[in-house]
This record gives C-alpha cells, structure tokens and sequence, in this order.
C-alpha cells in the first residue's frame, strides 16, 4: 500500500462545504424591493390583520407582521378580538374589510378558538384580498398553473425564492419530496415544484418506506410539525434542504428552544445546502407576505 503524504502535489479533494442558507438576508433583500417597487408604483398598500385570541406565538407572529407593513410604507391595521369572539363577528369584521378600498390584503392569524370554524372565515375574505393564498379560487389557480393571477401561499413560495437562491433558477428535472400534506404549506408547495418541472413526491403518515422515497430527493420539503423527525439516514448526500418546521422543546431545565423538523446538527454535513431554525423560512414568510399585500394593491389599482 503507498501512502501518499500530505505535502504531495497529489492533494486529496476538497469536499465542498454545505451552504447554510441566511433566510434573513433574502429576506431583508425581498423587503427592499418591496419599498422599492412601492415608491415607483407611488401607491400604500393597506394590510389588516385579525387575531383571536391571545395564543403566545400568534401575537408575536401577528406583532412581527404589523411592523414589517409599517416599515414597507404600509397602512398596518390590526384587529385583536378577545378569546371568545363568536364566528358572526369574524365575519362581519372580513366583510367590512372587504368593502375598504384602503385595505388590499386580509389575513386571519391560525389557529382560531373552536368556536369558529377557519374554512368559512377564510373563504369569506375577498380573493383578491387574500394575501394569505388559501382561498379556494387562488388555491385552484396556483394549481392549474396560473401563478401570474394567483396569490401564492407565502411559506410555499418563500421556500421557493431560497432554492433558486442556491439551485438556480432552473429546477427543471429535479427530484423534489415535501414531506407533509397540509392545505397551507404542503399541497402549494407540490404545486409550485410541479411548476418548475420537477418530478415531485409526497410523503405523509400514510405513505410506506418514507425514509427511502426521501433518500432519493435532490431538493427536501420539511413540513411535518415534528421536532427533528427527518434524520440523516434520509438524505442524499448533496440534497438541498428546505425545513419548514418551527417546534419549540422544553430542556429539563425548562429553557425552551426552537428547533425544525430536520436533525441540523446530524444532517448539515450531508446536504449541499439547508436551512436553518430559527433564522431560515421563518422570515420569509413575512417578507412574501409584504410582496403579496402590494401586487394586491397594484391589481386592485388597474382592475378599478
């Protein structure tokens, strides 16, 4: 056997570091564009947000939104309905709303109190107001392809702008599994790869041997709700991964942490690029919903 020392000209390859992708900065570069774009258009997009309730989460997420539309230039109106609001008057409020010219883009934070049923609250809101891309009209577009007309869900096509980031704006061929079914990130963002021509897996609680249909994918999906449910023994080495998962664990000293739905620690070697929790799709998801509030704006200009 001939080893071959390291001063050799006969150097050994150099594995290519996996890339951890900065949701902040993409999302900091997306928020510019958005003030941008909004002082050439010389328009102020009205958003409105409702929350009810006071979930802990919710208020922060429902907080962080209100301030980023104030700094886009924003009208930023916020609605903070007490626990027991009854579903009447959720739909009053999203009617009144509907009817508000200053007011282009209407999200009602998730989850609801069980006394009001989220499927008819979503769809009362107007669908060109519906920033948040659940009504049924712009589900049904985005799936039929027509992403130039939709509203697009935000987490979905956040998750989007950052593989191109590292991909390339060519995905075409690519072996895409999402891992979870939900109506708000799953299902869109099956849609979405499909669009980009890749050839797309589903996997869910029902699917057989899901850690080996994974292991075939060059772009991951996370979006199962389980603390670090995806291991490394289900990527390909060189994969790029997209965790969507925010799950907060509590230590035995009771400190708390978030963390996704992928084993980061274990998995960042393999990938060729991977988001991280906090700090990844999180801001993203604000930053396409400023995006979404002023194209609403702008067609609403041009349809009057």
């Amino acid at each position: 056997m001939t080893t071959v020392p390291l001063s050799s000209s006969k150097k050994m390859p150099n594995k290519k570091m996996p890339v951890i992708i900065d949701g902040k900065q993409a999302a900091a570069d997306i928020i510019a564009a958005v003030k941008s774009r909004r002082a050439i258009e010389n328009i102020v997009p009205g958003l409105a947000v409702i929350l009810v309730g006071n979930d802990a989460a919710s208020s922060v997420y429902v907080r962080n939104k209100s301030a980023r539309a104030a700094e886009c230039g924003f009208i930023s109106e916020q609605f903070d309905l007490h626990e027991q609001t009854s579903e009447q008057e959720v739909l009053e409020l999203i009617d009144r709303l509907n009817n508000n010219d200053d007011i282009h883009g209407i999200l009602v934070q998730l989850p609801l109190p069980k006394q009001i049923n989220a499927h008819q609250v979503i769809q009362a809101i107007a669908p060109e107001k519906d920033v948040d891309g659940f009504h049924y009209i712009n589900t049904g577009k985005l799936t039929t392809g027509d992403t130039k007309e939709a509203l697009v869900p935000c987490t979905p096509a956040g998750s989007i702008h950052l593989i191109k980031k590292v991909m390339g704006d060519s995905l075409s061929g690519k072996h895409a599994v999402v891992v979870g079914r939900s109506n708000i990130v799953g299902k869109p963002m099956a849609s979405l790869l499909l669009q980009e021509n890749c050839t797309v897996t589903m996997l869910h609680s029902r699917s057989e041997n899901p850690r080996d249909l994974c292991k075939l994918a060059d772009i991951v999906v996370a979006a199962v709700g389980i603390p670090n449910f995806i291991t490394e023994d289900w990527i390909k080495p060189g994969a790029v991964i997209i965790d969507v998962g925010i799950n907060r664990i509590t230590a035995e000293d009771g400190k708390t942490t978030l963390v996704g739905d992928v084993d980061f620690t274990n998995v960042l070697s393999k990938t060729a690029a991977i988001t991280p929790v906090p700090g990844g799709v999180g801001p993203m998801t604000i930053a396409m919903l400023m995006q979404n509030t002023l194209e609403a704006a702008i067609r609403s200009r041009c349809n009057k």
